[in-house]
């Protein structure tokens, strides 16, 4: 709902003030301009990690094939250089994948975070919304009942209404 919106309000102590209007201001924002920053900063920590991990295995790796190079190039060092890089490969790629399952279940949340604020809105609106109609529908009764006494025809009133027959 925009802070443009204006809705007249029912005054039926009967001094004529029916042009009152009030202005709904609007709810305030929430900070998401901090959430998205906060996000970004926490993307970029993880990828610093990831980068760091990834680093240090590297060097690891390299360290190990100058090992084997070094002191025995063969068939059994190249078997060694293997049983070590196994392991190291192995751990950065489970350090990768528990790094995007924790990525992609943070981003849910905020999904459903941000699900659960426009679902609330949309309730208050509607509860808005009721509110105002029950104040229209206030009003018109008090207008064909006045209307009545002054002994008015109120046909064409209920007729541009919409209202059913049995309505009043």
């Amino acid at each position: 709902m925009s802070d443009t919106t204006t809705r007249p309000v029912d005054h039926t102590g009967g001094d004529g003030a029916y042009g009152d209007t009030v202005v709904f201001q609007p709810e305030p924002e929430t900070s998401d301009t901090r959430a998205d920053a906060s996000a970004k900063r926490g993307s970029w920590s993880r990828d610093l990690r990831f980068m760091l991990v990834v680093l240090v295995a590297i060097a690891a790796l390299f360290l190990a094939f100058a090992l084997v190079v070094a002191f025995s190039p063969d068939a059994s060092g190249i078997a060694a250089l293997a049983i070590v890089a196994a392991p190291i490969a192995t751990m950065v790629a489970a350090y990768y994948g528990i790094s995007l399952a924790l990525r992609q279940v943070a981003e849910a949340r905020r999904s459903a975070d941000a699900a659960e604020a426009r679902a609330r809105g949309a309730e208050t609106s509607a509860r808005e919304s009721d509110a105002w109609a029950a104040q229209m529908e206030s009003g018109l009764r008090v207008a064909v009942a006045k209307l009545e006494a002054a002994r008015i025809e109120t046909r064409d009133v209920q007729r541009a209404a919409g209202t059913p027959d049995d309505f009043f």
